[in-house]
């Protein structure tokens, strides 16, 4: 609650006090783009905003990020924020915690069918930043090149990752694959700690995330998800709905169409290798790929 109040207290002075419903964008208001607390959602945030400036927009505002997805959804409901950009398989399980779905389709079906009324999901992108099990080029050469591969050799291997993984995938990945890790170690979350462990060795199989400039980087191999364990996690626009005007709506969807998995992380690199500015990283890939004005 303490920081969605200070999500609300932030965008008072220039939207109104949205609870007094004073913070509609759309054609009569501003457009407030926010984001989570991770450096790839403002980036995305700040392609939002200048796609949108490029359609016409002149009342598009980029917040400072805000938290996680319950104070970014609340902000959502009440209209402090009009859009942000989410992952669609973590979304669809924020709204349905039981869902079984997993494929792109499935899951971004599932997901209009379970967002609540007042919002809306614009076009999902081809784009995708999900987790990922990586293992280093010796252990590929062996022959491990998909879950199936691993599900094999998991008695004999370290897997490394987050402090979640146990709760979240441990009896799954034993239920598709017959895996069963020699030994499960708590990290970090696809981070630094993660990427030395298997460097050094010290692990020998973990998860990190699809867009991850340290896979190449580090020369690591990610294995096939054959029988789709992880859920998609495209990128998706999650609107308030009436903030976003027809056309508007067309240039996000627009931006979604272009957005590969491959160019995500090319910006990535950019943003957290090469330390650029988010904002002109946004207008040079909107520029190259016909988007600006």
């Amino acid at each position: 609650m303490a920081a969605l109040l200070a999500v609300l207290a932030l965008t008072a002075t220039a939207c109104g006090n949205p609870l007094e419903g004073g913070a509609e964008g759309g054609s009569t208001g501003e457009i407030v783009i926010g984001s989570s607390d991770v450096g790839e959602s403002l980036l995305l945030a700040q392609i939002y905003a200048g796609a949108l400036r490029n359609a016409g927009a002149e009342n598009v505002i980029v917040r400072p990020p805000v938290g996680g997805r319950e104070v970014v959804v609340k902000a959502l409901q009440d209209k402090s924020l009009s859009v942000v950009p989410d992952y669609s398989g973590n979304l669809l399980r924020y709204f349905d915690k039981n869902t079984e779905a997993t494929r792109p389709a499935d899951v971004y079906a599932e997901l209009q069918r379970k967002v609540p009324d007042r919002f809306a999901v614009l076009d999902q992108a081809p784009a995708e930043d999900k987790d990922v099990l990586v293992v280093r080029k010796e252990l590929a050469d062996a022959g491990v090149r998909t879950f199936s591969d691993l599900g094999a050799r998991c008695q004999d291997l370290v897997f490394g990752g987050p402090g979640q993984w146990s709760d979240r995938w441990k009896e799954k990945i034993k239920k598709l694959y017959g895996c069963e890790f020699k030994e499960i170690r708590t990290t970090d979350t696809g981070g630094p700690v993660t990427v030395a462990a298997l460097r050094s060795g010290e692990i020998q199989v973990a998860d990190l995330f699809s867009t991850s400039s340290s896979i190449e980087t580090n020369g690591f191999v990610p294995l096939v998800d054959d029988k789709q364990m992880f859920p998609a996690q495209n990128i998706v626009p999650l609107v308030a709905k009436g903030t976003l005007s027809e056309r508007e709506t067309l240039a996000l969807n627009r931006l979604s169409a272009v957005l590969t998995t491959d160019k995500l992380t090319d910006l990535n690199v950019e943003f957290t290798s090469e330390k650029r500015n988010p904002s002109d990283i946004a207008e040079d890939f909107l520029r190259e790929n016909g988007l600006a004005t």
